[in-house]
């Protein structure tokens, strides 16, 4: 079963001002339509790339559904098959214009794959493979056990700008996660709270039933600790992505 997708950027940014526009948004729009399960949400992700890029919308909004495809398992050679199909009917500028972003999302492997390696000697813990809960982040990251016996703990590493979606750790009691930052530089925020840097050391305690985020800065690669706390009947809720205005004031 798919995880159900959450939206609340229409309440928290407008949600005083047009609030009519922001139920649409966040209920109908991402909480019926996006839910609907008759195509998956890779399919519904294509369409609304082709749907934005035939209204000629080149802005932000297309930024974050080509990042929202991706995450949802969108190759590459997909995307770019897919743009070149689109430009056929909707027009050859229209198909330059996508094809200049969708460039930014699938960024250059080999590139990637050279940063990677120059990180991995900076920190004492493997990065491991691609995350297998990716879909839940904005950008790549990377995921290594570190430990499975006991408490487990997993070295959780994130390139520059990638950053996971506010989410919250649910617990009957106990539960929680702590952070550990072993490598470069990222972020964790909590709710309604302000965004607080982390370096090597930083250590940060994370209750339970807490909506927050964390990844790296948009110029660092980034590296932690993500230890689970023990807890009963403990249960992961992903939520909807960082909105990028948000998250590009940080620095």
């Amino acid at each position: 079963m798919s995880e159900k997708i959450v939206q609340t950027a229409g309440r928290d940014q407008l949600g005083s001002f047009a609030p009519t526009f922001a139920h649409l948004n966040d209920d109908v729009l991402f909480g019926e339509v996006w839910n609907e399960a008759a195509i998956d949400v890779k399919t519904k992700c294509i369409v609304t790339v082709v749907s934005l890029m035939a209204s000629g919308i080149t802005d932000s909004s297309l930024t974050y559904h080509l990042r929202n495809a991706k995450a949802h398992g969108v190759t590459k050679e997909e995307i770019a098959a897919v743009i070149t199909h689109a430009a056929m009917y909707v027009g050859w500028p229209k198909g330059w214009a996508v094809f200049r972003l969708a460039k930014e999302v699938w960024n250059d492997n080999a590139r990637a794959a050279t940063e990677k390696e120059k990180f991995q000697n900076t920190i004492p813990f493997p990065i491991g493979e691609e995350n297998p809960y990716g879909q839940f982040f904005v950008g790549q990251s990377y995921l290594a056990p570190v430990s499975t016996a006991q408490v487990p703990v997993f070295n959780v590493t994130f390139e520059p700008g990638c950053r996971n979606n506010w989410h919250v750790h649910h617990a009957k009691s106990g539960g929680g996660q702590m952070l550990i930052c072993v490598g470069g530089r990222g972020y964790y925020q909590a709710w309604g709270e302000e965004a607080v840097e982390m370096t090597p050391g930083k250590v940060i305690n994370i209750p339970p039933e807490v909506k927050h985020w964390h990844g790296a800065a948009p110029d660092s690669w980034f590296a932690h600790l993500a230890i689970e706390v023990p807890g009963e009947e403990t249960a992961n809720e992903w939520l909807e992505p960082v909105a990028d205005a948000d998250y590009l004031k940080l620095k």
